[in-house]
């Protein structure tokens, strides 16, 4: 089973930030800073890849909100707004989700790096992409 399904049938308690019919946020029970917000959709899908457009934009549309909301409210700096797909890329739970991370300096819990990889051709790349 879900344990987000579980949240959103209230098996499991949280601390909700947001609800509608469709969407529901709830703080991260981790909290890797301060105001860590998960945004779901009430409806399972296992990730953006998998979601229809319609539930993507709601889940979207409300980070949006949220994120302003949290960083107004909590004096963040910043915001990392993310979702992970997949295994490799990060997700461990099974149902698409966003993070509202808010970012208060660079000596936050959370390290996101992107290094330099080798050069690429970028026209192959392109080819690669567009199938």
């Amino acid at each position: 089973m879900c344990i987000f399904c579980d949240i959103i049938d209230r098996k499991i308690p949280s601390s909700v930030v947001y609800e509608d019919e469709n969407v529901l946020a709830i703080l991260d029970i981790s909290q890797v800073t301060k105001g860590h917000t998960l945004v779901m959709p009430k409806k399972h899908f296992r990730n953006i890849i998998e979601a229809d457009e319609e539930t993507v934009l709601q889940c979207v549309s409300t980070a949006k909100k949220l994120a302003a909301q949290i960083v107004k409210n909590t004096g963040a700096a910043g915001v990392n707004v993310l979702t992970n797909c997949g295994e490799a890329a990060g997700q461990s739970v099974d149902h698409l989700h966003f993070h509202i991370i808010p970012r208060y300096d660079e000596n936050d819990a959370i390290v996101l790096k992107f290094n330099e990889s080798e050069k690429q051709d970028l026209d192959e790349v392109l080819k690669l992409v567009k199938g």
